[in-house]
C-alpha cells in the first residue's frame, strides 16, 4: 500500500494529522494508496518554506529562471512514460488521453521558458522636461494552486510554471483522488535545479484548502473545480486580501446547423462528450440540433455511442476508461435516472456496464438523451460524466439563445459551413472560449484559458498573457535626476510634467 505524503522545502514529508484518504485504481475498484490529509500546521510549514525561498528566487534574473524551466521541460519529456502511467492508474483515463494531457501541460512550460521576453516593461523618455517614466512587472509572492482530479498534471501546469518563472514561490494542493503524480513533478523540478522551497506540494481536503485561503503570507490563489467551490474559494480568499482566479463548472454547448458536415460534427461530439469519460471542464455535454438536422444527428450518434470501446487505461484499444471513484459513478448514474424521470428520451443507456476481469471497476458506458429541454436538471447542471443531451432548436437565433441563457459560460462550439453564421455566433455568444468546427476549443498555452459568467470568478484567466499578469504586479516609476539647477521651491498643485 503506497503512502503518499507532502513535499515541503525540497523534502518528502509524511503526514502528521493521522487523517488519510484512500487512493483507488478505478479500473479495478481497489485501494492502491493512502494519501495524508494535511493539518493547518502542515500548510503553515509549506508557506514558511515558500516564504523563506522567495527573496532569492524573486531576485534571480528571469533568464536564469527560464533555464530551470528548460531543464524541467527536458525532464518531463524524458519521464513522460512514467508520468502517463501514474495519471492513468489513479485517474482511470486511457493512456493515450493521459499523453495528451501531459503534452498540453508541457506546452505551458514551453511558454514559461520565454519569461524574459514576457516580463519586459515599458519605457517613456521625457514625459516631462528631464523626466522619464518606466514600468516593470514584479512577482506577487507566495502563490497557491488548488486543482481538480480530472487533469492532475495539465491543470496544475496551467499555474505553477508561469508563477515560478515570474519569480514567485508556489504551493500546490492537488486533488486527493490522484495525488501521486504531483510528487513526481516536485522531484523533477528539484532535478532541474529549482531551489528548495520554491515548489511545494501539500495534500489534503477542505482543512488544507481553507488554511491556504486564509493564511496571511499567501498572496495569490488559483483554483479549478466546481462552481460552488470556486465561489467559496473566491469569496474567502478575496476577503483575506488575496488576488484570486477561480475557474468553475461548465455546460458546454455544441450547435449543429443544418448545413454542417454531419460526419465531422458527430466525430467531434463523440470525442468531446465521451473522451476521458466526460470528466473534462471542456467536455461538450449539450448538442443543439438546429432545424431538420436532429433526427440524422441522433441516429448517427446512437450507433457510435453503442460502439464505444471501454476498458482500463492500459488497454491501447480503449477509447474511454472508468470514472474516478465509486461515489462519482453513483452520481453520474443518478443523473441518467433523473433524465428519465424528467421525460427526456434515453436513446443509449450506459448504466450497469460490467467488464470481465474488472467487475469492481468504476465503469459506465456512454449515455445519450434526446428531446432534452432547458427546464430539466440534466440540462442545467454539470454532470461531469459520459452523458450527452440533445436539445432541438428551430433556428439559429433559438440555438444562440440557449447558449447565452445558460448560467455557465465556459466553452461553446458551432459546426457549420456558413461563414456568416459562424462569425455572428462568435461575436454574439456570451462564452469565454469558442470553437468554429472545433469541438473542444482549448486555447494554446500562449493564449489564456477562461470562461464567462459562473464559469470564472476573478478578472484573470489562466496561463498565457493573463497568467503572467495574474502572477505579477505592475510597478510604474517616474524619475528625474538633478541637473545642477536650484529647485524653484515647493509646488502645491498636481504636477503636469510640462
Amino acid at each position: 500500500m503506497q503512502q503518499i505524503g507532502h513535499f515541503i522545502g525540497g523534502q518528502p514529508v509524511g503526514g502528521t494529522s493521522g487523517r488519510f484518504g484512500d487512493v483507488f485504481n478505478p479500473a479495478f475498484g481497489e485501494v492502491t494508496g493512502r494519501v495524508a490529509l494535511a493539518t493547518a500546521g502542515e500548510v503553515d510549514r509549506a508557506v514558511v518554506a515558500a516564504r523563506a525561498a522567495l527573496p532569492e528566487w524573486a531576485a534571480t534574473p528571469p533568464h536564469i529562471r527560464a533555464r530551470v524551466m528548460m531543464k524541467f521541460k527536458t525532464l518531463l519529456d524524458a519521464n513522460a512514460d512514467a508520468l502517463i502511467r501514474v495519471i492513468s492508474a489513479e485517474h482511470g483515463k486511457v493512456q493515450s488521453d493521459a499523453q495528451g494531457e501531459l503534452t498540453r501541460g508541457i506546452e505551458v512550460v514551453e511558454f514559461a521558458c520565454g519569461i524574459p521576453h514576457l516580463l519586459k516593461g515599458e519605457f517613456s523618455l521625457n514625459v516631462g522636461r528631464g523626466i522619464d517614466s518606466f514600468s516593470v512587472r514584479q512577482p506577487v509572492g507566495v502563490c497557491a494552486g488548488i486543482t481538480p482530479f480530472n487533469f492532475p498534471v495539465m491543470v496544475p501546469m496551467w499555474m505553477h510554471p508561469v508563477a515560478i518563472a515570474c519569480g514567485n514561490t508556489f504551493i500546490l494542493k492537488p486533488s486527493e483522488r490522484d495525488p501521486s503524480v504531483s510528487t513526481l513533478i516536485a522531484e523533477l523540478y528539484q532535478q532541474a535545479g529549482l531551489p528548495d522551497g520554491v515548489f511545494n506540494v501539500v495534500n489534503g481536503d477542505k482543512e488544507a484548502v481553507d488554511a491556504l485561503l486564509t493564511h496571511p503570507d499567501v498572496a495569490a490563489v488559483s483554483f479549478v473545480g466546481s462552481t460552488p467551490i470556486a465561489e467559496h474559494v473566491y469569496r474567502l480568499a478575496s476577503a483575506n486580501g488575496k488576488r484570486v482566479q477561480a475557474l468553475g463548472g461548465a455546460k458546454n454547448h455544441m450547435v449543429i446547423l443544418p448545413d454542417a458536415d454531419l460526419d465531422n460534427a458527430v466525430n467531434g461530439l463523440m470525442g468531446a462528450a465521451y473522451g476521458s469519460a466526460g470528466e473534462r471542464c471542456m467536455a461538450v455535454s449539450v448538442a443543439v440540433a438546429v432545424g431538420p438536422v436532429g433526427d440524422a444527428l441522433v441516429e448517427r450518434l446512437s450507433h457510435k455511442v453503442n460502439a464505444l470501446r471501454i476498458g482500463p487505461g492500459t488497454d491501447p484499444d480503449a477509447e474511454m476508461g472508468p470514472l474516478v471513484t465509486r461515489q462519482h459513478l453513483d452520481r453520474v448514474s443518478s443523473y441518467v435516472d433523473l433524465g428519465i424521470q424528467e421525460g427526456a428520451a434515453l436513446v443509449v443507456d450506459g448504466r450497469g456496464l460490467k467488464l470481465q476481469g474488472y467487475e469492481n471497476g468504476f465503469f459506465i458506458g456512454g449515455s445519450l438523451f434526446d428531446r432534452v429541454t432547458p427546464d430539466m436538471r440534466i440540462y442545467r447542471e454539470e454532470i461531469f460524466g459520459p452523458v450527452l443531451s440533445v436539445v432541438r432548436a428551430p433556428d439559429f437565433d433559438a440555438a444562440l439563445a440557449l447558449v447565452n441563457g445558460h448560467a455557465f459560460g465556459n466553452g461553446a462550439a458551432i459546426f457549420t459551413q456558413d461563414g456568416d453564421a459562424a462569425r455572428t455566433f462568435v461575436e454574439r455568444c456570451e462564452i469565454g472560449m469558442v470553437g468554429v468546427n472545433v469541438a473542444i476549443p482549448v486555447p494554446m498555452a500562449f493564449h489564456s484559458f477562461g470562461g464567462w459568467k459562473r464559469s470564472l470568478f476573478g478578472d484573470h484567466a489562466v496561463h498565457g498573457p493573463d497568467g503572467v499578469h495574474f502572477y505579477t504586479r505592475l510597478k510604474t516609476t517616474t524619475a528625474r535626476w538633478p541637473t545642477g539647477l536650484r529647485a524653484a521651491g515647493a509646488e502645491f498643485v498636481m504636477p503636469t510634467l510640462s
